[in-house]
């Protein structure tokens, strides 16, 4: 009778669980093999699904690599923009290069859990290989979004505990720059890619996010009316000037044409003239990941207060 009566136990408390859209892991002693195999119920935005408790292989289509790798869980598949990031080259030697039309190649990989955007294609397919979770990019707040990820990957403590640490330190550091450069003085953020120059609001990555919301640095006025809604803007090099703050971080993409900077028009920007302009490269400056935000957070207390 006990055997027949443990998996009905058990039946009852996952449906408890997706019942009150909290992830419960099944607390039991197992193999590492029935431990791979255990579920929680997480609650996403189309609603309760049972993913793995303890994923071993993960594939990420979009945007959020870096949550992954900073909790410590193995990619086995990832885009093209997380394989040309620096930072991320060590971790992902191992990974495959993927996308949401690679069907056979992500079959292939085996995964037991699928991560990416709202828009990306073939969910319904994707959904048939492994667990399939997706985010609307900017529906949650940067940091709550990686708490989010937390939440998926059964990693809810250790993602509030950065972040907790990482807001004390990046705050710290907006009082001391402010301190230095002060109050009034604003800071932009440039980006040439495929032959435009974009400027950013406060939650498109490039470092946006630390600038504006944690560190409370001021945003120029042109940028908040134009990018601050949709999170960035395009730019023409004849109203650059209008859109350069006190203080330019320039997302500095070499792969393609920066000959604007030769130009009397970008020479003559304040900002340039008087060596404010603190240069990232681009590759490694796109995301708001953990792994992203610490190099992020570096290169500004290093760059303004000279550390």
């Amino acid at each position: 009778m006990k055997k027949f009566l443990f998996p009905f136990l058990l039946l009852f408390v996952l449906i408890i669980s997706a019942c009150n859209g909290q992830p419960t892991v099944q607390k039991v002693n197992a193999s590492p093999a029935e431990t791979a195999s255990e579920t929680i119920a997480y609650q996403s935005e189309n609603g309760p699904i049972q993913v793995p408790a303890h994923p071993q292989r993960v594939i990420v289509l979009s945007n959020f690599t870096g949550h992954v790798l900073s909790l410590g869980v193995n990619i086995v598949g990832t885009d093209s923009w997380a394989k040309q990031n620096p930072r991320f080259e060590e971790k992902l030697k191992d990974a495959q290069e993927v996308s949401d039309e690679t069907l056979e190649k992500i079959i292939e990989l085996q995964p037991d859990l699928i991560i990416g955007m709202s828009n990306i294609n073939n969910v319904d397919k994707l959904g048939k290989i492994a667990p399939t979770v997706t985010y609307t990019y900017g529906k949650l707040d940067y940091l709550t979004q990686y708490l989010e990820i937390g939440k998926l990957l059964n990693k809810e403590k250790e993602a509030q505990a950065w972040i907790d640490d990482f807001k004390k330190r990046a705050q710290q550091a907006g009082q001391e720059i402010r301190a230095k450069i002060g109050e009034d003085k604003t800071v932009s953020v440039l980006e040439n890619f495929d032959k435009q120059l974009y400027v950013f609001g406060d939650n498109w990555g490039r470092g946006t996010e630390i600038l504006y919301r944690e560190m409370k640095l001021k945003m120029p006025e042109k940028i908040k009316e134009t990018a601050l809604k949709s999170g960035y803007y395009a730019v023409s090099l004849e109203v650059l000037p209008q859109f350069v703050g006190d203080y330019l971080i320039f997302s500095k993409n070499k792969d393609v044409d920066h000959s604007f900077e030769n130009t009397d028009t970008y020479k003559n920007i304040p900002a340039v003239k008087n060596s404010r302009v603190f240069e990232a490269a681009s590759k490694e400056f796109y995301f708001n990941d953990p792994l992203t935000l610490e190099f992020q957070l570096e290169f500004f207390t290093n760059s303004f207060l000279g550390r």
